[in-house]
């Protein structure tokens, strides 16, 4: 399976480099610098395989990202960014100081072990529900991607962390049956 994974247009918290996690902020006002970054990405798509079904978070800035990218994707709760718990609407800079080295080394010992086993899960069932599609097109958020590029490449999340995903980045990947590149 083709995974077109899209992360979402910046936020004003993004902008302030707040933790987003479950809240349900909209997406900034559109740029030309966003529309011509849209068109780009489109342009990479339009060189891959027609994809087979889009996806969306059930948060509202995925959503808003894939109708400026004139598309109408399925919501599914699977996509829902990283429970950031008692640090949403903090710094990253404010989990580092708590969480100290692992939040990078190994995400799964770190404060947010259990939201991280969550996602891990979550992870697990979008690769087997989605398995018998050919392309699939996903609009999400930059902890979701970053795990989901970790468990394909190294079976585990301890890397997502020292992946970047930058807002509006689109990266491709080759998964077989078994949820590896």
């Amino acid at each position: 399976m083709l995974l077109s994974l899209v992360r979402h247009l910046p936020t004003e918290w993004n902008k302030k480099q707040l933790l987003q996690g479950k809240r349900n902020i909209p997406i900034l006002p559109v740029t030309e610098e966003t529309i011509t970054s849209i068109q780009s990405n489109l342009e990479r798509l339009k060189k891959q395989p027609s994809f087979d079904i889009a996806l969306a978070s059930t948060l509202q800035r995925t959503q808003q990202t894939a109708a400026l990218y004139g598309i109408q994707p399925e919501i599914d709760g699977l996509l829902d960014e990283l429970d950031f718990g008692p640090f949403e609407g903090k710094t990253k800079a404010t989990l580092f100081r708590q969480d100290g080295e692992n939040w990078l080394a190994d995400p799964q010992k770190s404060i947010l072990r259990t939201n991280i086993e969550d996602l891990e899960e979550r992870i697990k069932l979008f690769l087997e529900k989605y398995k018998k599609y050919h392309h699939v097109l996903v609009f999400g958020h930059g902890s979701w991607i970053r795990a989901m590029l970790s468990y394909v490449q190294f079976g585990n999340l301890k890397q997502m962390n020292r992946l970047t995903v930058e807002n509006n980045m689109l990266i491709q990947i080759l998964v077989n049956g078994k949820g590896e590149c």
